[in-house]
């Protein structure tokens, strides 16, 4: 059907406007994209050029300050030191042996640490960067950024190191911190990102080791913009990390720098802690090592003096080292044998100066006997014959299992290395370690801490803390974490007749205090509001009975001390191991006294403190020990 004019008409005029709208569009879509390459082609043509000349944007990683560690004062004991030094990352070293090379001109880069740049680089992942040079002197390091645009690849950088500013004060505490290895590596299964960065540090030992989730932070990110020869053109952004967290331990800098003094020249452990809390107050191995020399890479020969030196400066002895207890740990063997009923504390045992056994005789370290002797007095003479007595009646099973409760034989969770739980045997335990029956005489042997007993410094502190207030102390490190207070162990009521322990108590006070015999009389402290309770100990480490003058060092009796104080109100426990020391009478307890004497007066004591004829020696003791000034422990002066 023909179709009429006017429909033509309106079609054409349909179409005509659509033609319209259509080349509109067209033309306006053209203008925009016209003005769109004008911007780019002549406003921004400077910076399409430079992304034209192969230009590349890196993000690099911005490792996290490390989290500060304060002692309970708020004194830094762990910190961060600015040091200057410069990386190269292997995606931006175009030219390496260029870069090495004027290395070589510029600050003398050995060839030795050449060789290490390239293995480090060839091993390294592309993006992360290798450290070239590290504690520069500010001279050289401004040398070399003033030579940027002749070093491909190479980065000035100012990072953060860290720096233990009472050196070995802390070290078996803290430990120390070290380049990530591929050992450490392989622990994890999933490792942080920042762990690749050859060189960052991380703990490896110590509070510094077990915390290390915690201290280590959340890295930042840097944007920049670099050119085909990896020299940065600018910095794009950057995102600063997450500082890891501040740790506070329970540890007194002062308290710990003392003992640190008091125990020099020995090989020796000393543990302080507060009875209330279980707060461990000081915990100082000696000697020790300025843990500093670990982080900025310590020389073999360093190294070897420290692993080859008999008295042993390496490990934290206060919890790894494993000693026999002997005659402290009596304390146990009379808790027992009282809990067991098998003799009360007024009943006495004859001591002629040997027990006889299947044959064997069992000597008492006083030869001729002490006589007759009750609970107190076998703890003030330190009547070994009274012992082996209470080992026959009441068996090792229940001696093992009171020293359980007074804190032996276990590995407290304090975030140090290694952390020993010692020894309380029991007859299964040698049967399935020793292959043999347990007999008598091995009774006899544990119930003066002798034998198979071996127990740390950790533990007699603990032991003695125990004693002391009735209850479960247990040791507590770290106060808080990022300012949110850690909380304190169980200080439940111990599961011993409070009343037996009263009269334990009183032994140990006869100890330090009883003028007819008190093994520990000359360590007594003369203040009569901080009387001070002890037990001495002297373990040997070898079988035959001779003079400890006669014999070398290493084969001289260990002398221990346990000690809390004030006897009617206790605040502190203390516990000093000298290893090789000799008697604990002797050296042991005349350490004990000094330490205790500076928690309870924080800082040095006065004089007055001490017996009349001691004072003097104890002026010229403090006179010639080795304190820091910033410790604030002013020299004591006498008022009488």
């Amino acid at each position: 059907m023909r179709r009429s004019a006017g429909d033509t008409a309106l079609s054409a005029r349909k179409i005509t406007r659509r033609s319209l709208f259509l080349g509109a569009s067209q033309l306006a879509f053209m203008g925009v994209l016209g003005l769109r390459m004008r911007y780019m082609q002549v406003d921004q043509a400077d910076e399409f050029r430079l992304l034209a000349d192969e230009n590349r944007i890196r993000i690099h990683l911005l490792p996290p300050a490390r989290g500060m560690i304060y002692d309970r004062l708020g004194t830094a004991i762990a910190e961060n030191e600015q040091t200057f030094r410069i990386v190269i990352r292997r995606e931006d070293s175009a030219d390496l042996d260029q870069s090495l090379a004027a290395l070589e001109r510029l600050i003398g880069l050995s060839a030795e640490d050449q060789a290490r740049v390239r293995k480090e680089l060839k091993e390294a992942n592309p993006s992360a960067p290798v450290t070239i040079a590290d504690r520069m002197d500010w001279d050289s390091f401004t040398l070399v950024a003033a030579n940027g645009p002749a070093l491909p690849g190479v980065t000035p950088d100012v990072g953060l190191s860290r720096n233990y500013p009472l050196k070995g004060d802390f070290a078996h505490v803290l430990g120390y911190v070290g380049p990530v290895s591929e050992r450490d590596l392989a622990k994890l299964e999933d490792p942080d990102e920042l762990l690749t960065i050859p060189k960052f540090q991380i703990g490896k030992t110590g509070v510094e080791n077990k915390l290390e989730d915690v201290l280590r932070g959340q890295a930042g990110t840097l944007s920049v913009e670099q050119n085909a020869y990896g020299r940065i053109i600018r910095e794009l952004g950057r995102k600063e990390g997450t500082q890891g967290a501040a740790v506070q331990l329970t540890v007194d800098h002062r308290l710990q720098n003392f003992t640190h003094a008091i125990l020099a020249g020995e090989s020796a452990a000393a543990v302080v802690i507060d009875v209330e809390t279980g707060d461990v107050m000081a915990a100082a191995s000696a000697p020790s090592f300025d843990p500093n020399l670990f982080v900025r890479g310590i020389s073999y020969a360093a190294y070897d003096s420290l692993l080859n030196n008999d008295h042993r400066p390496l490990p934290a002895k206060t919890v790894q080292g494993a000693y026999p207890p002997g005659s402290t740990f009596k304390l146990v063997t009379a808790m027992a044998a009282l809990s067991a009923g098998v003799i009360g504390a007024e009943d006495t045992v004859y001591c002629r100066g040997y027990t006889e056994v299947g044959g064997r005789r069992f000597h008492c370290w006083k030869r001729s006997g002490h006589g007759a002797v009750d609970l107190v007095g076998s703890l003030k003479y330190s009547c070994d014959c009274y012992y082996y007595e209470l080992a026959q009646r009441a068996g090792i099973e229940a001696i093992s299992d009171m020293g359980r409760k007074l804190g032996l034989g276990e590995a407290f969770d304090l975030p140090m290395s290694a952390v020993s739980s010692g020894l309380l045997p029991t007859k299964e335990w040698k049967l399935a370690n020793r292959g043999t029956d347990w007999v008598v005489g091995d009774s006899l042997n544990a119930s003066i801490g002798q034998g198979f007993v071996l127990t740390t410094p950790m533990q007699l502190a603990t032991m003695a803390a125990r004693v002391a207030t009735g209850r479960m102390i247990s040791p507590r490190l770290v106060r808080s974490i990022d300012g949110v207070e850690q909380p304190l162990l169980d200080g439940a009521p111990l599961d011993v007749d409070q009343n037996l322990l009263r009269q334990v108590r009183k032994g140990m006070y006869a100890v330090s205090n009883d003028p007819r015999g008190g093994t520990a009389y000359r360590s007594r402290i003369a203040d009569d509001t901080m009387k001070i309770a002890g037990k001495t100990g002297t373990s040997q480490v070898r079988n035959a009975v001779v003079n400890n003058n006669n014999v070398p060092w290493e084969q001289r009796d260990h002398a221990l001390f346990v000690a809390f104080a004030p006897y009617d109100n206790p605040r502190y426990a203390v516990s000093v191991v000298v290893e090789h020391g000799g008697g604990g009478s002797t050296v042991a307890a005349p350490i004990a006294r000094d330490i205790m004497l500076f928690a309870l007066h924080g800082g040095l004591p006065p004089l007055e403190a001490y017996p009349s004829d001691q004072r003097g020696a104890a002026q010229a003791r403090f006179d010639a020990l080795d304190l820091r000034d910033t410790l604030a422990a002013t020299k004591p002066q006498s008022r009488a």
